[in-house]
Formats: structure tokens, sequence, C-alpha cells
């Protein structure tokens, strides 16, 4: 194994405003970090694989990865990142084994990059004599130097590059380039040419854009759209619906879970699992979608392994299936019928928790029923969701 990725994906995402890491954001339906992971395992070369993750997500990222890998998940690696991009990207570095003789660095943002454009980092690099390359696209704009609001001239744009990823470089170059940094570039090109190595430029291509904005994911899913849309026949027509209905009553013995999140001081439900209502109906309805049956049937109540077994072990099951139909989840919506507990302010922390779970976007609403049936005398939760997947 002489070549190597490393992939950072251990950004908040602050300035996409969503509430969860940006790797974990949805892309038209799938994770921003699975559409970047598909193009390094089309290469004909094998290349070891290895994604910085957040410290807290380090096993849901590991599902992703193992599922982008398919046969190839032997080559790949997760670590938990730094605490910020210089020590992600060191930690990246720091696992690779010495056979690697080539090394790139990508951001999970950009990651409607194409495949050919990592073959044509690693090519440069293979035969650069130890330089760095990096792709890069002509400024189109005009530019101004500015001082305050003030123009003061025009920039010649002839000699301008943008700078995307993915960087490559000799290994062992690069990790001393990084042992020796003693201030923050904004990319790993920054880090090598101030350790003294030379870097080149090829061409790089409009799709490699980075995700920094909701105008930027915007833009991702359209392209991703356009690129699956087939002339004269409806994108919608290969999306299937799924609707999936729980219903549980309330035992004050229990632990109150409900949507993965836990309610102290709230009664529990009962149930051979952990009663998760919520996360029940995500998981039929995720199965119905699919075609695949329903939670009763494929998790069963006899089943001894699933006695007190949380509500993500139900949906992580039903979406792996999903996967091994050949479908993926799209989005998911989930209507919580009852009483109790008060989920409003909690609202956005259970669609981010499920989210993660199921690898697309789910909204989460509740009700009540205006104290009439079991929910509004207090006996028990209902919840129905729905589920759009589409071929994966």
């Amino acid at each position: 194994m002489d070549r190597a990725v490393v992939v950072v994906a251990a950004g908040s995402g602050t300035r996409l405003g969503i509430g969860t890491a940006k790797a974990f954001v949805p892309v038209a339906g799938q994770l921003m970090l699975a559409r970047a992971l598909e193009p390094l395992f089309s290469s004909s070369s094998p290349t070891l694989v290895v994604v910085v993750a957040p410290s807290a997500l380090l096993e849901d990222c590991r599902r992703v990865v193992a599922t982008a890998a398919g046969a190839a998940v032997a080559y790949t690696a997760v670590v938990p990142g730094g605490t910020d991009r210089h020590g992600s990207v060191q930690a990246g570095l720091a696992v690779l084994p010495d056979s690697v003789t080539a090394v790139l660095v990508h951001d999970a943002a950009r990651c409607l990059t194409p495949a050919a454009q990592f073959d044509r980092v690693f090519d440069a690099v293979a035969s650069g004599a130890g330089a760095g390359y990096v792709p890069a696209l002509p400024v189109t704009d005009t530019i101004k130097r500015v001082a305050g609001d003030v123009v003061v001239e025009t920039v010649d744009r002839s000699a301008l590059v943008g700078v995307q990823t993915p960087q490559g470089f000799p290994l062992d170059a690069l990790r001393r380039a990084y042992a020796a940094s003693t201030q923050s570039e904004t990319d790993d090109a920054g880090v090598f040419q101030a350790a003294g190595g030379t870097v080149r430029s090829v061409p790089g291509d409009a799709d490699a854009f980075k995700i920094t904005t909701p105008w930027d994911l915007g833009r991702a899913e359209s392209i991703v759209r356009s690129r699956a849309s087939v002339p004269g026949v409806p994108a919608a027509s290969a999306v299937r619906l799924g609707l999936g209905v729980d219903v549980h009553a309330f035992d004050a013995a229990s632990p109150c879970r409900v949507g993965l999140l836990d309610f102290p001081g709230e009664p529990g439900l009962s149930g051979h699992s952990d009663g998760d209502a919520v996360a029940h109906a995500v998981c039929d309805a995720l199965l119905s979608a699919g075609g695949l049956g329903d939670i009763g049937g494929t998790f069963g109540t006899a089943d001894p392994a699933y006695a007190g077994a949380a509500g993500d072990v139900f949906v992580r099951g039903a979406v792996t299936m999903l996967l091994d139909a050949g479908l993926a989840p799209v989005s998911v919506t989930v209507q919580v019928v009852g009483n109790r507990p008060r989920i409003g302010a909690r609202r956005v922390e259970m669609q981010d928790a499920l989210s993660a779970v199921v690898g697309a976007p789910v909204a989460v609403s509740g009700t009540t029923t205006d104290g009439l049936g079991f929910t509004g005398r207090g006996e028990g939760l209902a919840a129905i969701a729905t589920a759009l997947v589409r071929p994966a």
C-alpha cells in the first residue's frame, strides 16, 4: 500500500446552521461524508482511506465508511479529529503506515469532487520529484484590492487561481512540514510551503466546491438532482413512500426514552425493548417504504436479543436492510401524539439524533388529541411516521 487519502470530516458546520457535524449533513438524501467517499473506492489502484471524524461520532462514521467501502473496508480507518483542522490532519497522517509514499488530504465538505481529480493529483505527486500538488481553477471575477470600503486598485487576475482539494504530497515531507509548523495556515499547501516545499498546480473541477453555507448546500443538491434526472422520466417515479405507526402504554417503572432522547422524571413506555414509540414508528416507515415487512416480523418480541434494546438498534437495522436492498432513505417525518413528554423544547435535538441514525433529514412535530382517546387520557403515546426512500 503506497498511497493514501486522509479525509478531514471533523468540522462543526456552524455556518450551515443545521445543528450537526457538517460531514453528517444530508445532501439530496445521502450524507455529505458518504458522497465524499464514493469516488475514493472507484480507483483501480488500492488506496488506504483514513477518515478524521468528530470524537462523538466515531461509531456513526465507521458505519458510513463501511457502507461506502464495501469489500474494501479493510483499506479504511477512522480516527478522532483534533481541536482544529491542523490537528485533525496530523491525526490522520499519524496512522498511515510507512509504506505510503503519496498522500492526498481532502475535505469532506467538497463532497462532489470527481474521481478523476483524485487520480490527477496522485499522478502528479508520483511524477513530481518531491513537490506538492493542488487542484486549481482560474479566477473569473474581477478582483479589487480595498481599504475598508474604498476600492484601491484592480488586481491582475491572470496570476490568480482558486485552490481546491484533494491536495497531494510525499508523505514524509508533509509529516515533517506539519511537525515544523509554527502558525496556522489555510490549507495543507500553505503548511508545506512554509517548511520550504514547492507546490505546483493541476487543473481543478467546478464540482469540487466547498459546502460552507446553506446556499452551497442548495447548489450541491441541485447538481445531484440534475445528474440523477432522466429526460422524459419524472425523478419522483423512483421514490417510494412508507408509513409506520407505533403505540405504547406508559409504565412509571421504566425510564422514559422518546425519539432517541432520555426524559428524566417522566414515566417511561412499556415494551419488550425500550418502548421508544417514535424510533419504532420510524423503523416501520423505512421498512414499509422498502417493502421489507414490519418491525414485529423483523425484530420480534420473542427474540431475547432485543429485550430492552434502544430504539436506534431498530432504526439502524432498517437502514441496513434498505441498503442491502439497493435503497437509501431520502427523508422521514414523524408526528408524536400525546400529552407527555413535551417535546417542543427538544424537537431540534430529537431531529438531529434521528437524522444521524437514518442518514437523511428527519422532521419531528408533536400534537395532542384535546383530551380524547387513550393519549388524551394520558394512558400512552402514539407516533406516526412517513419515510421516502430511493434507489441507492
